[in-house]
């Protein structure tokens, strides 16, 4: 039987929701589903033995949490404080749909415990129409800062892919924008920087002048590494996953703050 046919009235293990969310979600992993846990966006029951039981609503919160993360870029501090909003009665998951989903798949009326029912979901403004929560995406996503380890170019594809020539690639390479890696290959972020560069080019930035965003870059890594540390060196069976995931939301949070100041340079500038 598969996780998504387990819905029992004591709840499902952690493999089950894994397997209920992966078609969903392939990147779902149990050490991504505890981290959530850790920073307090879901809360499981436990077992007398200390074993995680998920019911209905906990995988519905689990569902909200990774859709925002995925489609909505929002880092977890702003999905906490919907969450939070969902808690108070002021929004809802959807109680109908959670219901609707959970009885497709074994028949069982699930423990719908935590989902707020409609009568306790109006809007705050007092209306009487039940509002559905609504996220605003953000700059960056941290889900476009994950490492892609299994894409490896060739300097011909990257010079094919970002439509420059040897010269240009040299330059980049010498300015140290670009780093291939110990065999030789380029990963795929090497051919977004080189058409990013080959596009200021045109505005007469050469590579040496690109130097500056990067000394900047380094600068704004090394402060997200140390904030970082502590966590990847702790004895948590989690560590090294809650390190990652802070790498990603914070260097998510610095790019979002840097184009903001870039606008506000500007614009400024420009008499605006």
């Amino acid at each position: 039987m598969t996780g998504a046919a387990q819905w029992t009235r004591g709840g499902m293990s952690i493999g089950s929701v894994l397997d209920l969310l992966r078609p969903d979600f392939p990147d779902i992993t149990i050490s991504k589903i505890r981290f959530l846990e850790s920073e307090g966006l879901i809360s499981p029951e436990r077992t007398p033995s200390g074993y995680r039981r998920f019911h209905v609503a906990d995988v519905e919160r689990l569902r909200f949490v990774l859709t925002a993360q995925r489609d909505q870029y929002l880092p977890l501090k702003v999905i906490k404080e919907q969450l939070e909003a969902i808690d108070s009665g002021a929004a809802t998951l959807g109680v109908r749909e959670a219901r609707a989903r959970a009885n497709a798949v074994g028949g069982i009326v699930p423990d719908t415990r935590g989902i707020p029912e409609a009568s306790d979901a109006l809007s705050a403004n007092g209306g009487g129409r039940l509002r559905r929560l609504n996220a605003v995406p953000g700059e960056v996503s941290p889900e476009e800062l994950r490492f892609d380890h299994e894409i490896r170019i060739t300097r011909a594809d990257l010079l094919d892919q970002a439509g420059i020539d040897e010269k240009f690639l040299t330059e980049l390479i010498r300015a140290n924008l670009i780093t291939p890696g110990a065999a030789g290959y380029f990963d795929g972020d090497a051919v977004t920087l080189a058409r990013t560069a080959k596009a200021l080019s045109e505005f007469g930035l050469e590579a040496r002048h690109l130097r500056a965003f990067k000394l900047a870059a380094d600068r704004e890594a090394a402060m997200v590494a140390q904030i970082a540390a502590p966590i990847a060196k702790s004895r948590d069976a989690d560590a090294r996953a809650r390190a990652e995931e802070t790498v990603r939301e914070l260097a998510a949070l610095s790019l979002t703050l840097h184009t903001c100041l870039v606008k506000t340079s500007v614009r400024a500038s420009l008499g605006g």
